[in-house]
């Protein structure tokens, strides 16, 4: 069986996989085999006789931990395999603090905060702190708090540094450090971490504890680290931890693949690698299985120019492939619909599927005149980590009320369902018990459970609809333990109203919403029932029973990464930075210009700028067979019409490798009749240096067919053009170069054309 796995390897994963002692990292080219490598290496370790216990595992997504436990089931065929510590760094960790949590005063149901808990608890503390949301947004506030916890920033720390202060009050937030002390305050007092806290807390039990980093040093003595290039300061302290004592660690990554700096991931983590372990090993897979020859030709040629990096030759076995092709669109809306129409054209002529196809593009912004193009022609799409199934507002509510039945003391399930659905419990009544739950250092829970132990004198009634709700949520809290998940989570969506209230909505978003909690319950159900959701291993240890907060524990856990497709095929709409770890048959890469890609923000310093190249190596290297790079002469921005430069990374690919019949034009030319560039954008960061050209200005240099065009056409005039026939002028706007007309083409629709692009002709 060895020998098989083995047989299964090029010669580069196969030395990755055999040298299993002492400090080893890969780095592994996109489309390499990357997954393949820590899979095998994992069952490669089983099979020579490393107990899977003493084996960590630690990736970025649960679909990713999936994967590999299938996979390596698969390979190792016994059960054994699966008694490996794997997971996401947060998943792994919830688990130890699970254990080890009550040395820093945390129960092991405590609850853990997602973006939305914690954006609407800094929310109501900004409001009790009466401080301006508009100069404190939640946001902002909480981006803060989430660099802190990544650099092991502690409250006091924050409010200790004097550098950190002056930074606050130059941003004119002095109080964010307040802010930060009363967050911890609220959620610890609440029974609860956020996801930082996951990690920060890790941190501070190793470092506290000896005992504890000794007991998981000696479990854990074999590390393996995917994406480790994607690390923050708080992972790679506890991964050089729980790894000092035996130094069996393996990280696998890809340095030209480094793209989230702006999530506190630090690049040097895998860059001074050879630092931290001297006597390390590297291995390189450089063999890409994914791309044609092109495409990966032509990704080598925009990183090397890159300065900071760990050199390697990505090369390919594969065919040869059609060249990239350019795309030049004269604006924003003209760049969607070339794309719309190569789509269809490629699938009608190749008999493909909508999901052979992704749309790339640098920010959420732009997706909008690519929607609307795919939809008029009636081509299906989804956005990419858009609103997932777990954050609608139906499923939250619910979940609040599994989350506080599981932890009375989760003050923001509570506030969250406490009267909904209404039960005659106002805002005016749950003001009073916040204020006392304030005064008092107790928790809501606890205030609303004996409010006239705490001085409130509220009405007869109200007193009664309290005792009602907190006995509710008791009786259901004693059946945690010994009931499963599916069972008690119906029993909660009946009794607390949520079922009869949408049921009573007859309207299409009321019957989706009732579908959608319905569904939950379904997934509750499998979750009950099915042995391989979860590893038996995170069963209940006394009862064996699923239940429901290990069940809001996997929930907690999930990323956009992990939520299940539908069946019918799309198109994939989504980001760069969503799309890393994808890979599909045709790829467009829309908005190549300079100022959006590489965008104007990453060009004060050349760290930031070979991020940028980073960016797009990594949507370069997502196509397989054919890849498209567009951008448009124009796009509105803010509401004013800009002209654009090409992007200079357009420059960066050899014309050996791009599409004799698609122009590439160098990023420092100007793509229209203007002379000089330097009068549309200055190259600096700095975004007030963005100059417009007046219409007195461009008319200068105009065509003669364009003035002349600008100055006779009329509303209601018949015009010809080249790609979408005659059509009717629908609506003239704006003045000069400026100039826009709305036509409308038979059989096509309206289409908005800057008439100096446009190529129009009267007829």
């Amino acid at each position: 069986m060895e020998n098989d796995i083995l047989l299964q390897l090029n010669e580069a994963q196969r030395e990755a996989v055999q040298n299993i002692e002492g400090p080893v990292m890969v780095i592994a080219g996109a489309g390499s085999g990357k997954t393949r490598v820590l899979t095998y290496r994992i069952a490669y370790m089983i099979q020579q006789g490393i107990d899977p216990f003493h084996i960590l595992a630690l990736t970025f997504t649960n679909k990713a931990a999936r994967e590999m436990k299938e996979r390596m089931l698969q390979l190792v065929g016994n059960r054994e395999a699966a008694n490996v510590w794997m997971g996401t760094f947060h998943s792994v960790f919830a688990r130890i603090l699970r254990v080890e949590g009550h040395l820093l005063g945390y129960p092991p149901a405590f609850a853990i905060y997602d973006a939305e808990d914690s954006k609407r608890l800094m929310k109501s503390i900004i409001k009790e702190m009466n401080l301006d949301p508009k100069v404190y947004t939640p946001s902002w506030v909480l981006s803060r708090i989430s660099a802190a916890k990544s650099s092991l920033i502690s409250v006091q720390d924050y409010l200790d540094s004097p550098d950190i202060q002056a930074v606050d009050r130059e941003a004119n937030r002095p109080e964010t450090g307040l802010l930060y002390k009363i967050y911890q305050d609220r959620l610890f007092r609440s029974q609860a971490m956020d996801f930082d806290d996951l990690l920060f807390n890790m941190n501070r039990i190793l470092q506290t504890f000896p005992e504890v980093l000794f007991k998981y040093q000696n479990r854990f003595r074999y590390i393996l680290v995917d994406e480790y290039q994607d690390t923050n300061f708080s992972q790679y302290v506890i991964i050089k931890q729980l790894a000092a004592r035996f130094e069996n660690i393996c990280v696998v990554g890809d340095d030209a693949q480094s793209i989230y700096s702006f999530r506190g991931a630090n690049i040097q983590n895998i860059l001074n690698f050879k630092n931290d372990y001297p006597d390390y090993k590297i291995f390189k897979l450089e063999q890409n299985y994914r791309s044609t020859k092109i495409i990966v030709e032509a990704a080598n040629k925009v990183i090397a120019n890159n300065r900071e990096q760990i050199y390697k030759k990505v090369w390919t076995d594969n065919e040869e492939g059609e060249k990239i092709k350019i795309l030049r669109a004269s604006s924003d809306n003209e760049e969607g619909q070339q794309i719309a129409d190569t789509i269809f054209e490629l699938k009608m002529n190749y008999q493909l599927e909508e999901d052979a196809f992704a749309v790339l593009y640098r920010t959420n912004a732009q997706s909008r005149a690519i929607e609307e193009a795919l939809r008029r022609l009636n081509i299906p799409y989804r956005i990419y980590g858009g609103l997932s199934f777990y954050k609608r507002k139906e499923i939250k509510d619910l979940l609040a009320y599994f989350r506080l039945v599981v932890n009375p003391n989760d003050e923001d399930a509570l506030r969250r369902v406490i009267n909904y659905p209404s039960r005659g419990i106002g805002e005016s009544t749950l003001d009073k018990a916040i204020v006392c739950s304030i005064e008092n250092n107790a928790p809501l829970w606890e205030v609303i459970s004996n409010p006239l132990n705490y001085g409130l004198q509220f009405r007869n009634t109200i007193i009664e609809k309290l005792s009602d709700f907190v006995a509710m949520i008791k009786k259901f809290h004693y059946q945690v333990k010994n009931h499963n998940a599916y069972e008690l989570a119906r029993q909660i969506a009946h009794a607390s109203g949520i079922l009869k209230e949408l049921d009573e909505d007859k309207s299409p978003e009321g019957i989706a919403r009732l579908d959608n909690i319905e569904e939950l319950l379904n997934a509750i159900n499998d979750f009950s029932q099915n042995d391989e959701f979860i590893p038996n291993i995170d069963l209940d240890e006394q009862t064996g029973i699923r239940s429901l907060d290990l069940f809001l524990q996997q929930i907690a856990l999930l990323t956009d990464a992990d939520d299940k497709d539908d069946e019918v095929p799309k198109v994939s709409l989504m980001t760069i930075h969503a799309a890393k770890g994808l890979e599909f048959p045709y790829v467009f890469v829309a908005g190549l210009e300079e100022n959006l890609f590489p965008n104007i923000q990453s060009l004060g310093s050349r760290t930031e700028l070979e991020e940028e190249r980073r960016l797009f190596y990594v949507a370069i290297t997502r196509a397989q067979k054919k890849l498209f790079l567009t951008y448009a002469q124009t796009r509105y921005h803010h509401g004013n019409l800009n002209y654009c430069e090409p992007s200079r990374f357009l420059d960066e690919i050899d014309e050996e490798f791009i599409d004799s019949g698609t122009k590439k034009v160098s990023w420092n030319q100007t793509v229209n009749p203007i002379k000089s560039p330097k009068l549309i954008y200055s190259k600096s960061t700095d975004t007030s240096k963005l100059k417009k050209i007046s219409p007195a200005d461009a008319n200068d240099r105009l065509s003669p067919d364009v003035e002349e065009l600008l100055h006779s056409l009329q509303t209601g005039m018949m015009v010809q053009h080249e790609r979408f026939g005659q059509g009717k002028v629908l609506k003239l706007e704006g003045e000069g170069a400026n100039k826009m007309a709305t036509v409308f083409f038979p059989g096509i629709g309206q289409k908005h054309l800057l008439l100096k692009f446009a190529k129009l002709k009267i007829i």
